[in-house]
């Protein structure tokens, strides 16, 4: 006897439905990812102008304590400089060619500078207080250290958008005592 064994006729491939499916959870998939990137580089800006400061504030003490001389963190709008009290707020006019004219003596140490991006918010807040003083044009604030190696307690906050950094500085040692981040 003889018996034929029939075979199902079944065509290899993916069907349409399936194709879609899988290019929707990869479209998903992808829009999460350049999402949390879009994030993590607010986050990342905050946190880098956060460790700028501290690093500018840590010098600031440690260059006080060695010259015996007071120096100063200088908040101005779109930037922040370490330099020597004398020398912290005075006046800055600029020629055609950036050369500074005045603001500057004889022999006057030329600051280290942070330059703060243009889409962040400078905020500085002091000691006992609960008000947080923005940086505007014409207006400095200074953050003093002398050589005793104390400073004065300040906060100092950053704001993009939605998202913001706060750091709290100890008098001690200049170093980020409490430090906040929301990033959205």
């Amino acid at each position: 006897m003889t018996s034929a064994a029939r075979t199902p006729d079944f065509r290899s491939g993916f069907t349409l439905i399936e194709i879609v499916m899988v290019l929707a959870i990869a479209a998903i998939v992808t829009g999460g990812a350049i999402t949390m990137m879009v994030f993590s580089s607010d986050e990342r800006a905050l946190k880098n102008a956060s460790g700028e400061v501290e690093l500018l504030a840590k010098r600031a003490r440690t260059i006080s304590i060695l010259k015996q001389t007071p120096y100063a963190l200088e908040f101005r709008l779109g930037k922040i400089r370490m330099l020597p009290l004398a020398q912290a707020g005075a006046d800055e006019t600029f020629t055609a060619l950036g050369n500074t004219i005045g603001g500057q003596e004889v022999g006057a140490v030329e600051p280290e500078v942070f330059s703060v991006p243009e889409n962040m918010a400078v905020l500085l807040r002091r000691w006992n207080s609960e008000q947080w003083l923005p940086m505007k044009e014409n207006t400095v604030h200074i953050w003093r250290f002398d050589p005793d190696g104390l400073c004065e307690p300040v906060s100092v906050r950053f704001v993009m958008e939605d998202s913001w950094a706060e750091d709290a500085y100890h008098p001690l040692t200049a170093t980020i005592a409490d430090s906040q981040l929301e990033a959205r």
